[in-house]
């Protein structure tokens, strides 16, 4: 990666680039394996597994809608590397209660009125752990790193993320539902351990005082942020972004199962080759940009997603699945003539999806003074949250008119031609700007 896989060896960089490692590992090694097992387990028709996979998500993010304002603010006004060592404590208790929902689910006992409910407040509260440990993971960045380093840096963590994302998925699908409540609970004990280790980040500026009445803090956050034009722009295209992931990843289990006819496994390998692709488009775009913080790049990267969303829909509504009630194993998955036209333009929505995103995440954190960053990353998860949410109950509400699980990906590919528009006047209001007189601005954007 250019200028950045020296950040690897750094201590100003490698603990909190493993501790977000290790809870993004864990948050998807504990949804997925809930996820996972309530449709194949516990669930028997389309329009429920698509609802609980929706309800799933809802529930993970909409902390961040409630509780942005907060943490960004907390975030600004303490001691970063404080709250990271609080909120991986946190987890830890977070994961204990989410191991005895998946016990209770594995052993049959009180599965609706015990199991799932405590497996979802295990779920929110991990949503919560998130959203504080959200904006520190981007704003500690500007704070750690030299500015030539910022989108280095931020392409190495959302690689890694994704990464994460990656081995979570995968050992959900493969392992069994007690190994993964275990899993949790020392993973969690290792992410403390890791947290502990990043270096002080005190609050610059002398900090601010805090708003804690969190409806008028996240109106005045959202209100003082897209006011900016181009703050404006890029939160509501990464927004985009984040709701076109939500309905993708609230389908996969349910068009896996229901369309494909194929078993969890091949559900864990649909979620890894996003993740994957997500990571790839991560360091590619570093790559071409050479350390730039552009926006040049966004518009053709998410009209080519829209491309492979449309060519994925069309693989999937022309699939020969089983007819006799079971399904496909990974390995017969593999031997299926449709299997690479599906599996490349699924690597594809995720490439260009991860060219498309990451360097938006650094403009955010570039062109406002570092003291703000945290509060700019916070307003952004505010809108993303609301963005996902609203991409939830859309799929949701398709599932409940009858609309094909394939065809409501056609639903994502409509919102790629939005969020290209969003990106390329973006990069046109960069490029109008006198940046010699905007405090802030990189160079070239």
């Amino acid at each position: 990666m250019h200028g950045a896989t020296h950040l690897l060896g750094a201590r100003r960089f490698l603990p909190l680039f493993v501790t977000q490692l290790l809870g993004a590992f864990n948050d998807n090694l504990f949804k997925n394996a809930m996820v996972l097992f309530v449709v194949y387990r516990v669930y028997n028709d389309e329009a429920s597994e698509t609802w609980f996979s929706a309800v799933t998500t809802a529930v993970f993010i909409l902390p961040f809608f409630l509780l942005s304002a907060l943490s960004g603010q907390l975030a600004d006004a303490t001691d970063k590397a404080r709250i990271i060592r609080i909120v991986k404590a946190c987890e830890i208790g977070i994961m204990l209660v989410g191991a005895g929902g998946l016990f209770l689910a594995w052993k049959g006992i009180m599965v609706h009125s015990v199991a799932i409910p405590l497996l979802l407040l295990a779920l929110f509260a991990m949503g919560v752990h998130s959203t504080f440990f959200g904006p520190i993971k981007y704003a500690i960045l500007p704070q750690h790193l030299e500015r030539d380093e910022v989108l280095g840096g931020t392409g190495l963590v959302e690689a890694g993320t994704y990464i994460a994302i990656l081995g979570g998925t995968l050992l959900a699908g493969v392992i069994s539902v007690q190994a993964s409540a275990v899993g949790v609970i020392l993973i969690a004990l290792i992410g403390y351990a890791s947290g502990r280790q990043v270096p002080p980040a005190p609050a610059l500026e002398g900090g601010h005082v805090i708003d804690y009445n969190v409806i008028r803090s996240s109106y005045r956050l959202i209100n003082a942020t897209l006011h900016i034009p181009r703050l404006y722009l890029a939160i509501v295209a990464i927004s985009f972004f984040w709701t076109i992931g939500a309905v993708l990843f609230i389908q996969f289990p349910p068009l896996v199962k229901n369309v494909l006819t194929a078993d969890k496994s091949v559900a864990s390998l649909f979620l890894a080759i996003f993740s994957v692709g997500v990571a790839i488009g991560s360091v590619a775009v570093n790559r071409l940009l050479k350390g730039e913080v552009s926006a040049r790049y966004s518009t053709p990267s998410v009209l080519a997603m829209g491309l492979s969303v449309v060519a994925f829909h069309l693989v999937c509504a022309n699939w020969i699945g089983k007819t006799d009630g079971s399904f496909y194993d990974i390995a017969q998955f593999m031997q299926h003539p449709g299997n690479w036209p599906l599996l490349l333009s699924l690597l594809g929505i995720a490439v260009f999806g991860g060219m498309f995103v990451v360097p938006l995440y650094a403009f955010l954190t570039t062109t406002v003074p570092k003291s703000q960053a945290a509060r700019t990353v916070a307003a952004n998860n505010i809108v993303n949250s609301g963005a996902m949410v609203i991409g939830s109950l859309i799929a949701i509400g398709l599932s409940m008119g009858g609309v094909a699980v394939e065809d409501q990906l056609l639903l994502a590919a409509a919102m790629c031609l939005i969020s290209a528009w969003l990106a390329w006047k973006l990069h046109k209001a960069c490029d109008d700007v006198e940046h010699p007189d905007t405090e802030g601005l990189p160079p070239t954007v």
